[in-house]
C-alpha cells in the first residue's frame, strides 16, 4: 500500500492531466477493472451513429459502436464481464465478448444509474429527463428486467432515482432528488431522510461508511456509518457536486465548473489540477494503481457536448480525439 500510494502521490500532489478536451458528446460515466482496461460512456453523437462508447485499453483509446441511439448516463460492469450501459429511453445495453445487446425493459424513462453484487443480481435505477417524476428501480431476471414495484407509495409521481451503489446484495443505497436516500436490505426498499433537500447525485461505499454527494450552486456531501446520514461537506463552500468515488488511497468527488475534491482521512478539500475548465464533471473512478479518472462536459443542460477527460496521476493515458 505505500508503494503503491507513494506511486501516485497524495492527492492534493499527483500530476493532473486533460486527456480530452471539446469531445463532440459529453461524457457521463467512466468505470473499469484495471488502468488498462477503462470505458466511458456519454451523449449521442447526433450523427445517426449513436452514443459515444469509448474504451482504453492500456496502449489506445477505441470508439465502439453500440448498433444503438439515445444518450447513454451510466456504466457499470465485472472483471469478467458483463459490462451494462443504461441511458434513455429505458436503454439498457450488455456488452459481453465484443457483442452489444439491447436488453428487454419495462418502461421509457431515462436510466441514470447501475450497480449489482453479481453479473445475476443487477439494478437499474432512473426516473424522467428533468428530474419531476418517474422513479423506478428494475431488477434483472434472467435475460429481463422487471420492475419490482418496492418503492414507496407515491414517490415515482415526484421524484427520481439518480444512482445506486452497495457492499453486497442485501446492503446498498439508492439517492434521489430532494435529498431523498432509500435503502435496500435484501427484502425492501425504505426511504430515510438525510436531512439535504436537493437532489443526491451519486452514492458509493467502502467497508466502514457510504458516501452521497449532491446540490446545485453549492455542493453537499453527506457520510453514513451506520447511525445516519450526516453533512460532511467542505468547510468552504463548493460548486454543486456530482461524482464520487472512495478508495484506500483517497476518496475522490467531482462536480460543476470542473471541481475536484478529495480527501485522504479528513476534511474535504479542493485539488488544484492546474486546469481551467467551464465544464463540469459527472463521473469520476479510480483504477488499481490509484490513477483517478473524471468524465464530463456540457452536462447540466442539452445538447450533452464538449466531453471531458482529466486523469490523475504519473502515468496518463493517450490522448482521446
Amino acid at each position: 500500500m505505500l508503494a503503491l500510494c507513494s506511486a501516485c502521490g497524495s492527492p492534493e500532489s499527483r500530476p493532473w492531466a486533460l486527456v480530452a478536451h471539446h469531445l463532440p458528446a459529453a461524457l457521463l460515466s467512466v468505470w473499469g477493472t484495471s488502468d488498462h482496461d477503462v470505458y466511458a460512456v456519454g451523449g449521442d453523437l447526433g450523427d445517426g451513429s449513436g452514443p459515444e462508447v469509448v474504451h482504453w485499453d492500456g496502449s489506445a483509446w477505441n470508439h465502439l459502436a453500440t448498433g444503438q441511439t439515445g444518450d447513454l448516463w451510466w456504466v457499470f460492469g465485472f472483471a469478467n464481464g458483463p459490462i451494462y450501459m443504461g441511458g434513455a429511453g429505458g436503454m439498457i445495453l450488455r456488452y459481453e465478448s465484443g457483442v452489444f445487446t439491447r436488453m428487454t425493459t419495462p418502461g421509457i424513462n431515462t436510466v441514470f444509474g447501475m450497480w449489482g453484487s453479481s453479473p445475476t443480481d443487477m439494478w437499474a435505477v432512473g426516473g424522467a429527463v428533468g428530474g419531476a417524476n418517474g422513479a423506478f428501480a428494475w431488477r434483472l431476471q434472467g435475460d429481463t428486467w422487471v420492475d419490482n414495484h418496492l418503492l414507496p407509495a407515491t414517490f415515482s409521481s415526484t421524484d427520481v432515482i439518480w444512482k445506486m451503489y452497495g457492499r453486497s446484495a442485501n446492503d446498498a443505497w439508492m439517492v434521489a432528488t430532494n435529498g431523498n436516500a432509500l435503502r435496500w436490505d435484501g427484502t425492501t426498499v425504505t426511504l430515510v431522510p438525510t436531512g439535504a433537500h436537493e437532489s443526491l447525485f451519486t452514492v458509493h461505499a467502502d467497508a466502514d461508511r457510504y458516501v452521497a454527494v449532491g446540490g446545485f450552486g453549492t455542493g453537499i456531501v453527506l457520510e453514513n456509518t451506520g447511525a445516519g446520514w450526516t453533512n460532511a461537506s467542505p468547510a468552504v463552500a463548493s460548486p454543486g457536486l456530482v461524482g464520487v468515488r472512495l478508495s484506500p488511497e483517497g476518496d475522490f468527488a467531482v462536480g460543476q465548473e470542473g471541481a475536484v475534491y478529495s480527501r485522504a482521512g479528513g476534511d474535504w478539500n479542493e485539488v488544484p489540477t492546474g486546469q481551467s475548465l467551464d465544464e463540469s464533471f459527472h463521473s469520476v473512478w479510480i483504477d488499481d494503481k490509484g490513477g483517478v479518472w473524471a468524465v464530463g462536459g456540457q452536462v447540466l443542460t442539452l445538447p450533452l457536448v464538449d466531453g471531458t477527460v482529466m486523469y490523475g496521476g504519473a502515468s496518463a493515458p493517450g490522448e482521446l480525439q
